[in-house]
């Protein structure tokens, strides 16, 4: 084969690939756009599933927290009841100290007052 043979079939072969290069320019855009869009649906897919699972979550903490909360709030009742009672007992055995405290005063009185009755009966 000689040097023109050889440029003539080179150009034969350019030219066929210029004639199917637009053909195929756009069958690579077709596919690409197509992978483009299974690609944003499966980007929407697992954007779905994680927000799925971040709302499990959330829920899942949001819950613990509030049992959490339920148990301090029973926890501080309860501590709050039990100083409730045991200053109700404080304050009845102040009561009692008080009360056995007057009637201890009211009998030195009485006693008092009895006696100034015997010294003033007792008198010549």
């Amino acid at each position: 084969m000689t040097l023109e043979e050889r440029v003539y079939k080179l150009e034969g072969l350019v030219e066929g690939i210029m004639a199917t290069l637009p053909q195929e320019i756009a069958l690579l855009r077709q596919e690409t756009r197509a992978e483009m869009g299974g690609l944003r649906q499966e980007i929407a897919l697992f954007r779905t599933e994680v927000e799925a699972k971040l709302n499990g979550l959330r829920q899942e903490v949001e819950d613990k927290f509030n049992g959490l909360r339920h148990e301090v709030k029973s926890e501080i009742a309860g501590l709050r009841q039990e100083m409730e009672d045991k200053f109700n007992g404080l304050r009845q055995e102040v009561k009692a100290e008080i009360n056995a405290a007057f009637n201890r005063t009211m009998l030195v009185f009485t006693g008092l007052a009895v006696a100034l009755a015997l010294i003033t009966l007792l008198r010549p």
